[in-house]
């Protein structure tokens, strides 16, 4: 493992994948990889249960240089203790405009998990032994996960002050010669210079605005309902 991501969801973490494995520092762990393999569902569910901790990461995140994003971002002590080579990158961005992005994309799909339809479903997994209960509980250990657990819209405050907290946490834990705090918007430039390549000849990836994680998240766990992996 070369890069482990901190940074909570909605701070740029898919634009920091694409950019990694664009760098040669790929592959890089992200959620949508759990959606394509959802045989690892399953191990990082037993991850999370342990909190991160008297885990074999290199058999659980196989194949992977890299890692960023949930379900991993909630584990970034154990990882960055388990890798200690590897090099922190921890993802930021205004709080405010954070909190609006969460509240149109992971808020809201949590919401439609909590309702009714999304209850029977998960109860009706369970029952089946498919996918999508254990995601779900996958889910529940992420960072953002663990950390909300009172709707923002009811607390918007403490949000900010919980994604703050977190920001504080993990630069008063990692050496600062091992620790990138980086905003998307800078580009290629720092982030580069901090793993020593050289700055590519193109622009840095913009992904996963809130549309386009709108469009594609409602499809993605319908298929996890009717199948059972690992």
């Amino acid at each position: 493992m070369r890069v482990i991501g901190t940074g909570f969801g909605r701070t740029g973490t898919l634009s920091l994948k694409t950019a990694l494995e664009r760098l040669g520092l790929g592959p890089c762990h992200h959620m949508v990889d759990v959606f394509h393999h959802p045989g690892r569902i399953r191990p990082l569910l037993e991850a999370g249960l342990r909190h991160g901790r008297d885990v074999n990461w290199d058999d659980v995140l196989i194949g992977y240089e890299s890692c960023v994003d949930g379900p991993t971002s909630a584990h970034w002590r154990a990882l960055a203790e388990y890798y200690p080579k590897a090099k922190i990158v921890l993802t930021v961005r205004d709080p405010e405009r954070w909190l609006d992005s969460m509240r149109g994309t992971l808020f809201m799909q949590r919401q439609r998990m909590n309702s009714l339809p999304g209850r029977a479903a998960v109860a009706l997994s369970s029952l089946l032994g498919t996918d999508l209960a254990a995601f779900v509980k996958m889910v529940d250990t992420t960072l953002d996960a663990r950390t909300f657990r009172t709707p923002a819209d009811r607390a918007p405050e403490r949000a900010i002050e919980l994604f703050r907290a977190h920001t504080a946490e993990v630069v008063a834990t990692i050496p600062a010669e091992r620790l990138l705090i980086f905003d998307a918007r800078e580009g290629w430039e720092p982030l580069c210079a901090f793993l020593e390549v050289p700055v590519p000849d193109e622009p840095f990836p913009r992904v996963n605005g809130g549309s386009e994680f709108t469009r594609t998240g409602r499809g993605r766990a319908a298929p996890l309902l009717l199948r059972r992996s690992g």
